[in-house]
């Protein structure tokens, strides 16, 4: 008998780390034969990655390029992976999340009938150009793919409205609690070079800020309020991990790289990030999955979005929209470093994305997708 195939495919960092976890668990099944093609949409950031999780890869697309438009990016993504689904033939291709490879390499299975899986399928802004162009690459995915692996009921909700069959839904967590605490653990007494000048008296405030509508205005409002907040606030220091991107670096780093309790460094590998964010006292950001992560370290999390597609956060209390706008982010986060009871009732509230199992559990419905066994898994449900 023949070993059904299973590719998946993702370009940038967030996406491989969500994918680690569901990619290890069906390289290890021998039923499954299990590929891999990264697209390389962020090149150095996807290979620290690649590394750590020791990710096998059969295809290496390699289309980043400086500046790249979005239209430049689709067409490359297109034109490079379509070949490769043509000899490999998957079974199932999975995809995640909601980037520009995940939207585009979904067209592309589609136009060889090629079954698709989406990983992280079913969160919603309900806002087109919010975030752009990540909230209409995940509706179009969700048209194309055949299997939705929600991360929460919230999400499979969402899918519900929008016509999908219930049996074509598994609720399994977020992947990212799996990769989350799979390397804390690993790298649990490990000592990190990249934070020996950092000040152990100091509460550490981590900034993570790359967001396309974000850019320009939005970004220096930013990055101004950041500068308020060290200056209110005598006992903390910034860590940004800065974006590669130009775009980013030209607004951020004239109004912070001279302040003297301001640290901007080169993007971080994932083990030390994760080491990062459990050093950190709070967490400003505009990226997705680090609402999801920080939670699960008792970290709060202020998003600066005015949208976001990770609604139960809010409903849980583990993150506040702060949106973009410096008096809005300054006041806030002052609250929580000057309120202890603020500050705890943010902190010690329940996550609500993941148990650590979400990848067995999308295995286990792969498997029953492909005829391999019998039974569905029992969804995810977070603890009161």
């Amino acid at each position: 008998m023949t070993r059904p195939t299973v590719m998946a495919v993702f370009g940038t960092r967030p996406e491989a780390i969500k994918m680690a976890p569901v990619v290890q668990a069906l390289a290890a099944d021998p039923d499954i034969n299990t590929r891999v093609v990264i697209t390389a949409q962020h090149r150095q950031l996807l290979d620290q990655v690649i590394d750590l999780f020791r990710l096998p890869v059969h295809h290496d697309l390699d289309i980043m390029q400086q500046r790249q438009t979005l239209p430049e990016l689709s067409a490359r993504i297109m034109t490079r992976f379509s070949p490769i689904l043509m000899e490999e033939k998957p079974d199932l291709l999975l995809v995640h999340g909601d980037t520009s490879t995940t939207c585009i390499a979904s067209l592309a299975a589609f136009y060889q009938q090629v079954a698709v899986g989406h990983v992280e399928a079913g969160l919603r802004t309900d806002d087109l150009y919010n975030p752009f162009p990540e909230e209409m690459n995940r509706r179009v995915t969700s048209q194309l793919a055949r299997l939705h692996f929600a991360p929460t009921e919230t999400a499979k909700a969402a899918l519900l409205r929008e016509g999908h069959p219930l049996d074509h839904i598994t609720v399994t967590g977020n992947t990212v609690i799996d990769a989350l605490l799979q390397t804390v653990a690993t790298n649990k007494t490990k000592q990190f070079p990249e934070f020996a000048d950092l000040p152990t008296d100091k509460r550490l405030l981590i900034v993570t800020a790359h967001r396309r509508e974000n850019w320009g205005e939005p970004m220096r409002q930013m990055a101004e309020a950041f500068r308020d907040i060290l200056d209110r606030f005598p006992d903390t220091h910034l860590v940004f991990p800065m974006h590669p991107n130009p775009v980013v670096r030209e607004v951020v780093e004239p109004i912070l790289a001279d302040h003297p309790r301001a640290s901007l460094i080169q993007p971080l590998d994932y083990a030390p990030f994760c080491h990062l964010m459990a050093r950190a006292t709070l967490v400003l950001t505009d990226s997705g999955g680090i609402q999801e992560e920080a939670p699960s370290l008792g970290k709060p999390v202020l998003v600066m979005r005015t949208t976001t597609e990770r609604p139960e956060a809010l409903y849980a209390g583990t993150v506040t929209l702060v949106g973009t706008e410096r008096a809005t982010i300054r006041d806030k986060a002052s609250e929580l470093l000057g309120d202890p009871a603020a500050y705890a009732a943010m902190s010690k509230a329940v996550n609500p994305y993941g148990d650590g199992k979400a990848a067995m559990r999308t295995h286990q419905a792969i498997r029953h997708f492909l005829g391999l066994s019998a039974e569905r898994p029992a969804e995810f449900a977070p603890l009161a």
